[in-house]
């Protein structure tokens, strides 16, 4: 797959992402969703659409602020911060309601302008730092 062709999938898939669009379209139907720091999977284009629906709505009320993301031939990184309001059951800890900022990346694998993994490169020890430690709202 071409530079020009990884590149148009991804920005694509990012701006159907962050307007609210059907992202999970530019993903595989065996898309594997890998969060590096636990080894946690998720396979399927639906269940990786749930996870990531599920992270943003759910347990958060959050959006990805992109920073930068880098084209390869059939690969792609993306360096974002996670910014929200903790809404939901996350790692086992309640809505607390508190504001969380965590900087993470994703790498795309991409062939046949599908989304074929995502390695993502998420924090999640320090995400639950942040819901213990930072102060209230208010």
């Amino acid at each position: 797959m071409s530079v020009d062709m990884t590149e148009r999938t991804i920005d694509a898939y990012i701006d159907s992402l962050l307007g609210g669009g059907d992202f999970a379209s530019f993903f595989s139907d065996d898309v594997l969703w890998t969060t590096m720091e636990t080894g946690e999977e998720v396979r399927g284009r639906e269940a990786v659409r749930d996870y990531i629906v599920a992270l943003h709505t759910q347990a958060f009320h959050a959006a990805p602020e992109v920073k930068r993301f880098v084209v390869g031939d059939g690969v792609a990184a993306l360096e974002a911060v996670f910014v929200g309001t903790h809404a939901g059951d996350f790692a086992g800890i309640p809505a607390t309601g508190r504001q969380v900022r965590l900087p993470y990346a994703v790498v795309y694998d991409v062939a046949d302008e599908r989304i074929t993994a995502l390695h993502a490169y998420f924090p999640i020890q320090a995400l639950v730092n942040q819901l213990q430690t930072a102060a209230p709202p208010g």
